[in-house]
């Protein structure tokens, strides 16, 4: 379907003010409110400073749940010249819907001016069989409409949108979408939902409190009798653990404690998710490599050195948490000796457990039992460096004809590459292109190790690629003193 030109604000002057002055005013207002939330538990430890990689937000007016939405919104503002790209989804309230529906515009329109759907996100959503096109679902939903403004406001001119309204999805289907969509810096998620509907004040609030616990959790499951855009989150929840991510709550309360009577409430809540590590790649430990010794790398270093210092009876250090540590995940752990050779690396290509367990048995498993070195001396201790690559999900690559076209569809330096046949698999972490830079040597060297002759292809065999984030200290340095 050939997109149209613009979707026309259908909400204004009802859930926001249909006045380009006021409505800045009322964003300002908003932007600027403390959290409404009375309970401590509805403060976040969240740091204000870190960079967000997706909001989650409520929809009803800005009189109801402005100040809400404006506390993770806020968190926007140091960051604002990052973003480039928002994808927004927001639940079908008006159109029965199976899958989710882009726009048949080009542009939406609010008070402060248009904003460009993003013609690259279009292409990539193509040949999904979950997403469609839908004027109708878009004409009268207010879910998305009512995130525009903030955007506007924080973000200027120039950035563009991914709309999406979400009916009946899996949160397979939906993960799927946003994971086309994922991006960098340059793109950020919004998730629109309220919570629990027109219950009583006391009940809204336990029944709320109740799923925030849940989504901050992780879970895949929710209902839309406890948030009415479940479907959506169900499966941004899934992509956040899937990228080793973890929502942290901003704000919870409910329209009696806004503007509304209290008999009967709408709940509202806001979460951040923040990509508070900045490495894609390895990095050497020295005065500027950061990454690994803050946010989630930190955590992940601090485990893996003492799952083996503890084997050693040696001292282990503090741990830091992170949300992420609770979701399946999938690590590699790298030990180099002091003079920068290979004394381990054991990992799983696949979650099969929580991270906090993966990187501890990794950890353990490079340092004593990898059948190319002797089990790791105390003696060796001092000096030993210490990496912890974590895995991202993994794309399936298209069959090629043979080694050298399959070669050619790699990025050097980016890809980590699964290789499989017939029961026999093999693996490169991205690292590796630092010794086989030329894509065809790397793709010779894969054949080998999966015991495969030279030249060596069938129809069958199977190729996917994944990226990673890896973390580096060295022992008694760094995420590691």
């Amino acid at each position: 379907m050939q997109a149209t030109a613009a979707r026309r604000a259908a909400v204004a002057g009802m859930f926001y003010p249909g006045d380009a002055q006021a409505l800045r005013r009322e964003v300002d207002a908003c932007l600027g409110a403390g959290p409404v939330g009375k309970g401590a538990e509805s403060r976040s430890g969240a740091d204000p400073s870190a960079k967000p990689k997706l909001l989650v937000v409520p929809h009803a007016g800005y009189v109801y749940s402005g100040a809400v939405a404006g506390q993770a919104y806020a968190r926007l503002r140091p960051h604002a010249g990052r973003i480039r790209r928002v994808v927004v989804l927001g639940p079908s309230h008006r159109v029965a819907l199976r899958g989710l529906a882009l726009p048949a515009h080009d542009v939406f329109e609010t008070p402060l001016g248009r904003v460009a759907v993003d013609p690259a996100a279009r292409a990539a959503l193509a040949g999904l069989p979950q997403v469609s096109t839908s004027a109708a679902a878009h004409a009268d939903e207010h879910s998305i409409e009512v995130q525009l403004p903030f955007l506007q406001q924080l973000l200027g001119a120039g950035f563009t949108i991914v709309p999406l309204v979400v009916g009946q999805a899996g949160a397979d289907e939906v993960a799927q979408v946003l994971e086309r969509l994922w991006g960098g810096d340059e793109t950020l998620v919004v998730v629109s939902s309220d919570l629990s509907h027109y219950l009583p004040y006391g009940e809204a609030q336990a029944k709320d409190a109740r799923t925030a616990r849940r989504i901050a959790a992780g879970a895949t499951d929710l209902q839309p009798d406890q948030a009415c855009g479940a479907r959506a989150l169900n499966g941004a929840l899934l992509a956040l653990r899937r990228h080793a991510l973890a929502l942290r709550r901003i704000d919870l309360c409910n329209s009696g404690d806004t503007a509304g009577d209290r008999r009967r409430v709408v709940g509202y809540a806001a979460f951040v998710a923040t990509d508070d590590a900045d490495a894609t790649a390895c990095v050497d430990d020295g005065d500027e490599a950061s990454a690994g010794r803050e946010g989630l790398g930190g955590a992940l270093l601090a485990r893996a050195h003492n799952a083996i210092a503890v084997r050693l009876g040696l001292a282990s250090v503090d741990e830091p948490a992170h949300g992420a540590l609770a979701a399946p995940g999938a690590t590699f752990v790298t030990l180099k000796d002091a003079r920068g050779g290979l004394r381990g690396c054991i990992g799983r290509l696949e979650p099969d457990a929580p991270l906090e367990v993966d990187v501890r048995r990794n950890a353990q498993a490079a340092a004593f039992a990898d059948p190319r070195f002797a089990p790791l001396a105390a003696r060796e201790w001092p000096g030993l460096a210490l990496s912890v690559s974590l895995l991202g999900p993994h794309e399936p690559l298209p069959h090629q004809p043979d080694a050298r076209r399959a070669a050619r569809a790699l990025r050097p330096g980016v890809d980590g590459v699964v290789l499989a046949w017939r029961g026999r698999r093999a693996t490169f972490l991205p690292q590796v292109w630092a010794q086989l830079p030329d894509a065809d040597d790397f793709v010779a060297a894969l054949l080998h190790k999966a015991g495969l002759g030279e030249g060596f292809w069938a129809e069958d065999l199977t190729l996917a690629r994944y990226e990673v984030r890896c973390f580096d200290g060295v022992v008694g340095r760094g995420a590691m003193a």
